[in-house]
């Protein structure tokens, strides 16, 4: 399969594009164990003294990721074999404006079809409210609904504040993806992996690096039984996650289809899997990123 690079996108043809496959694994390999090695450089290799609040230990981290991601952007456009002047490397990865409005319009509405059960309890939840305030005497949708929007607008609202939501939304998604995405599956595809294989391969790499969370929930919960639960869930998940992030990347040729989906996800957590009535029951995701 060869793989050409256009002013704008990665083309698929017909076989090998100048990298062999062994250079492209070993490449994506080291981006990944880079992402995560250096988010602990700060303490175990430059000696630096811990954070003193959890606010500094983000910061910190997101300077680590953004060193790495353009690290991994340099290195892979030293490798693949972009014939410059005729290529725009932007367009390799995936950095572009032309068909923006489909590149978030057609992922984040793929996307919430995997979230119709939770968007549905919700409106059952949001109707029993309701019912109760008609039983109280009140009228029963708008101050119900009221309240939901007024608690939607304080929730982003305060998101500019909270250095959680800029790791979930803005550092992780943009970090992750132009490593994991932008980098790794032009790599693959010049490498002469079709695209089915980089699609499934991709993720691999992708899951395995938020293992790195695996000593930090050990400690928390004083169990290995219970961080090797959670960390497993995590991988299985980003297995899953992650395939479908690179099929939006290989299908658009557009970094803002994975990075809408990815936000898109931190933002609503895992979709419900079980459903009581008086409630709901399902997996945070304020933590599945690598950072």
């Amino acid at each position: 399969m060869e793989v050409a690079f256009t002013g704008d996108s990665v083309i698929d043809g017909g076989d090998g594009g100048g990298v062999s496959k062994s250079l492209a694994v070993i490449a994506c390999t080291a981006m990944a164990i880079l992402y995560v090695a250096i988010l602990y450089a700060p303490t175990l290799i430059l000696r630096l003294p811990p954070p003193d609040s959890f606010q500094s230990h983000l910061i910190r981290r997101f300077i680590c990721a953004a060193i790495s991601s353009v690290a991994s952007l340099i290195a892979c456009s030293l490798i693949l074999p972009i014939q410059w002047g005729k290529s725009h490397l932007s367009g390799v990865y995936g950095i572009r404006l032309d068909h923006i409005w489909q590149a978030v319009v057609f992922p984040l509405t793929l996307t919430s079809l995997m979230y119709a059960g939770t968007f549905i309890l919700k409106l059952l939840l949001l109707l029993d409210s309701g019912q109760e305030d008609g039983g109280n005497g009140r009228s029963l949708s708008l101050d119900s609904i009221k309240n939901v929007v007024h608690e939607f607008i304080e929730s982003v609202s305060s998101m500019a504040s909270d250095i959680s939501a800029w790791r979930n939304f803005f550092v992780a998604p943009l970090t992750e993806e132009l490593v994991f995405r932008a980098c790794m599956i032009p790599l693959l595809l010049c490498g002469g992996f079709n695209t089915y294989t980089v699609v499934f391969l991709c993720p691999i790499s992708f899951s395995l690096a938020h293992l790195n969370h695996l000593l930090e929930y050990a400690q928390r919960s004083g169990s290995w039984l219970k961080a090797l639960t959670i960390v497993g869930f995590q991988v299985g998940y980003t297995v899953i996650f992650g395939s479908y992030a690179s099929f939006l990347f290989v299908r658009t040729g557009h970094l803002t289809a994975p990075l809408v989906a990815h936000i898109f996800c931190n933002y609503f957590g895992i979709p419900v899997i079980i459903s009581r009535r008086t409630g709901m029951s399902f997996f945070s995701l304020a933590e599945f990123n690598c950072l």
